[in-house]
């Protein structure tokens, strides 16, 4: 599974998509409750029923994003401490502590600069 392309892609991809994806709902999100203001303002006690459901989707969107992120991480570090192209000097350390700070975008370009490009280098030298 670790050097399977399609997963390593999912993988790199997938967090940046979905970021995307939740800043768009959220924008709907918003828009939807600003565009309900006048049934806000009469249901002063008990919220109104689009107000709670697009809440609960937005938490339980929230909870996949951050299961994935974490997937996402440890499938990278897992191929970073396999990957033989590592092993001199501190490159291996260096790309662990970028994927654990930058996240996503730390594995979008590990797997720009570690996976894509040394394979079609592979595939120009068979």
């Amino acid at each position: 599974m670790i050097h399977n392309k399609y997963w390593q892609a999912f993988f790199a991809l997938s967090p940046i998509i979905i970021l995307f994806i939740m800043m768009l709902g959220y924008f709907v999100f918003l828009f939807s409750v600003l565009s309900n203001i006048p049934e806000l303002e009469q249901a002063r006690n008990e919220p109104p029923e689009l107000f709670v459901q697009w809440i609960g989707s937005f938490f339980i969107v929230i909870f996949l994003v951050i299961l994935l992120s974490v997937a996402s991480l440890v499938f990278f570090i897992v191929h970073a401490v396999q990957n033989p192209n590592l092993k001199q000097g501190n490159m291996l350390l260096l790309w662990i502590l970028l994927f654990i700070f930058v996240g996503g975008l730390g594995e979008l370009i590990y797997w720009l600069v570690e996976i894509v490009s040394k394979r079609s280098e592979n595939d120009q030298l068979e």
